[in-house]
């Protein structure tokens, strides 16, 4: 890698191998291109990373690709990024075709017959290309030919070196660092690429861990574990949570997916050990319903799936981040409703509503005919209908969901939400204030502190005709716990001259502190 001037006259790094990529946000990081250049052999030297947000216009990506002069760009293709990965791939082979062009990622590791974007690359690598990547461009770089398509079948941790010395010190003082102590799954759950036959692999744990220690001397306080079963192996498990246990330190804060039904005693004294705070469990629920979880080859003991989460939320601290899934197979918005009752019941920090995805390669689609299913063609393919759920009930919960993470999911308003639930069913209380919303704004995702705040003191008080001084009351301790001055006038009553002046400990905190 060396460094040239610019077209503006500022300096960039050049390099014969250019990996690049869209993450969903600037604070993300790609792990995925950190193990391709970590595992580049005598040719990392003469790499780099190139990464952009999503927002980033085609042309100037292209511009940044062109200023580091590379031989071959290697770029990342997800589900989320795919049609900006084609808008790329498609200019920049129309204005340096010399380039080589390849492209690999769960995107473009199935049905690559039908997408144009495989059909503009060079090559196309389906799999883990740790290492068949490094392979590839060996090749490539001495002139030698390769097939367009290449396999890459899944590594072992034996054969692999530690990306971690690929995150910069600047990642590590403003990015998300991720981590995987495991690859692959167990589980055969259709709507998800892990139901390929992807065997579970995991490092040796003190090799793990030593890595670990290397990023806590580097600075690194918050962990994202990528691993999708990070609680399938106890021992490690338990190990890993006791290693960060025994070098805690204020501001630490580790985030694990978790398999919801699995939480021995071994692992629930490790858990109910940590420091206060530190913990965030994504639990992927995604249904309640045995017929329909039977159905989509997901094996779910539901009643210790209860038990554990009610567990967590009254022995620990934990932060609970729960995922149900809209649209599955056969299952209609009555099944749902029950499910997200249930879940609701016990009583998860956060319930994050999704979208069915057809993401390709997932064997989901041998549904499609029974059940009626219709996805969109484009990226993020989300279900649009099914025989269950027809096209007006999905639109319907897709706004729900939206509102749901604006109202209940952000933790803004803790105190107000009881009041906003309270009835039989948390989902129809919910999905009433969430059409009746919908009705008044059409930016869900992007509605103000204080509109909202007017508009939940009108739904409860002039709508629902609950007490107003019950209403203000909750409102202005969740307000004054947000840290905001902006007071809207239906809260001014309850707000005393201290009051108004309070600069909450959650001004500027995570979603997480202001649960």
């Amino acid at each position: 890698m060396t460094v040239a001037a610019g077209n503006t006259g500022e300096l960039v790094s050049t390099a014969d191998i250019v990996l690049a990529t869209h993450n969903a946000r600037w604070i993300h990081t790609s792990f995925g291109l950190r193990s391709l250049r970590a595992n580049l052999g005598a040719l990392r030297e003469r790499s780099l990373i190139l990464e952009f947000e999503l927002g980033d216009w085609a042309a100037d990506v292209v511009e940044r690709l062109l200023q580091a002069r590379p031989r071959i760009v290697g770029f990342g293709v997800y589900v989320w990024n795919a049609t900006q990965a084609l808008q790329v791939v498609r200019a920049l082979k129309q204005v340096a075709p010399e380039i080589l062009v390849v492209i690999g990622g769960p995107e473009v590791s199935y049905e690559r017959d039908q997408q144009e974007v495989c059909a503009l690359a060079d090559h196309v690598v389906s799999g883990e290309a740790d290492i068949v990547f490094r392979e590839l461009c060996e090749d490539l770089l001495a002139g030698r030919a390769r097939d367009q398509f290449v396999d890459a079948p899944p590594p072992h941790y034996t054969e692999l070196a530690s990306p971690y010395a690929e995150y910069t010190d600047a990642d590590i003082a403003h990015r998300i660092v991720y981590v995987e102590s495991s690859r692959g799954c167990p589980f055969t759950c259709e709507f998800c690429l892990s139901a390929l036959d992807v065997p579970v692999r995991k490092p040796e744990t003190e090799q793990f861990l030593a890595s670990m220690q290397q990023l806590l001397d580097r600075g690194v306080r918050h962990f994202k574990f990528v691993d999708r079963t990070f609680n399938l192996g106890i021992e490690s498990s338990a190990a890993i949570l006791r290693f960060f246990r025994e070098r805690w330190q204020e501001g630490m804060f580790l985030h694990f997916e978790l398999i919801p039904d699995r939480l021995p005693d071994a692992l629930r004294e490790e858990i109910a050990a940590m420091p206060e705070g530190g913990l965030q469990f994504e639990i992927g629920v995604q249904t309640l319903d045995d017929a329909t979880s039977n159905r989509i080859s997901r094996r779910q003991n539901v009643a210790r799936l209860e038990d554990n989460v009610r567990w967590l939320r009254t022995n620990t601290t934990v932060h609970l981040h729960v995922d149900l899934i809209v649209g599955l197979p056969g299952e209609d918005e009555a099944s749902f409703a029950r499910g997200f009752d249930q879940l609701w019941a016990l009583g998860p920090h956060e319930i994050q509503v999704g979208i069915l995805k057809r993401l390709r390669g997932t064997p989901i689609i041998r549904h499609d005919q029974e059940f009626a299913m219709v996805y969109a063609q484009q990226p993020p393919y989300d279900v649009l209908q099914t025989g269950a759920m027809p096209f007006a009930t999905v639109q319907r919960l897709k706004r729900f969901a939206r509102f749901w993470d604006l109202v209940a999911n952000r933790g803004n308003w803790s105190e107000t939400l009881p009041l906003l639930l309270q009835g039989e069913s948390a989902f129809a209380r919910f999905a009433d204030f969430a059409q009746w919303l919908s009705e008044r704004s059409t930016a869900p995702t992007n509605i103000a502190l204080v509109k909202l705040a007017r508009w939940l003191w009108q739904w409860l008080v002039d709508e629902r005709k609950l007490v107003a001084e019950i209403v203000g009351q909750a409102m202005m301790r969740d307000y004054v716990r947000c840290g905001r001055n902006d007071w809207p006038e239906c809260l001014q009553p309850f707000v005393s001259h201290d009051r108004a002046r309070q600069v909450s400990s959650a001004t500027g905190a995570s979603r997480q502190a202001r649960h």
